[in-house]
């Protein structure tokens, strides 16, 4: 379902309409966006991103232009879930907060990975698959584990990703 209050830019490809659920989101120009996707209200989504398959983009989160989103990549948003009050109520809206959280432009979550609330992913970062990000991500770390944790930096992996081509072409 797409709801009417979706805003979609120029270009946006949603494989299987049928089986995503976007409601007052904003979804920029030239993103793709995978079956079994949710994107929640008040999410902002940059331009020429690209969502996979069975993600679920909750209310407070922003991905920056560029950003990759795997498969079954889930963010999360209440620091301190519960269904019921201290009074045992049954929780609304008005009982908790949404905490927000921001990727950073063409940064990459990999599969499986959970974000948590009130957590920036740098520029250019790499979260590995099933990592759980629980702090700040620099710009261009690669992280990894639960909880996430630095193991590296995306430019020195081109870098060394290079180096066997340049090798071979130097001959």
């Amino acid at each position: 379902m797409i709801a009417a209050n979706v805003v979609l830019g120029d270009g946006v490809v949603i494989h299987e309409k049928s089986l995503v659920n976007l409601y007052g989101c904003r979804i920029g120009s030239d993103t793709r966006i995978g079956p079994f996707v949710e994107i929640q209200k008040d999410v902002e989504v940059g331009a020429n991103c690209k969502i996979s398959s069975h993600s679920f983009l909750c209310s407070g989160v922003t991905l920056e232009d560029g950003v990759f989103i795997g498969h079954g990549v889930m963010f999360v948003n209440d620091l301190y879930p519960s269904a019921v009050n201290a009074d045992g109520s049954l929780q609304t809206a008005s009982d908790w907060v949404c905490v927000e959280t921001r990727i950073g432009r063409q940064a990459s979550i990999g599969s499986n990975a959970t974000i948590l609330g009130g957590v920036s992913v740098g520029a250019h970062a790499l979260v590995g698959a099933g990592a759980v990000v629980t702090r700040d991500v620099p710009e261009y770390a690669i992280v990894a584990g639960v909880p996430a944790r630095v193991i590296g930096d995306v430019r020195q992996a081109h870098d060394k990703k290079a180096e066997p081509e340049l090798t071979a072409s130097l001959g």
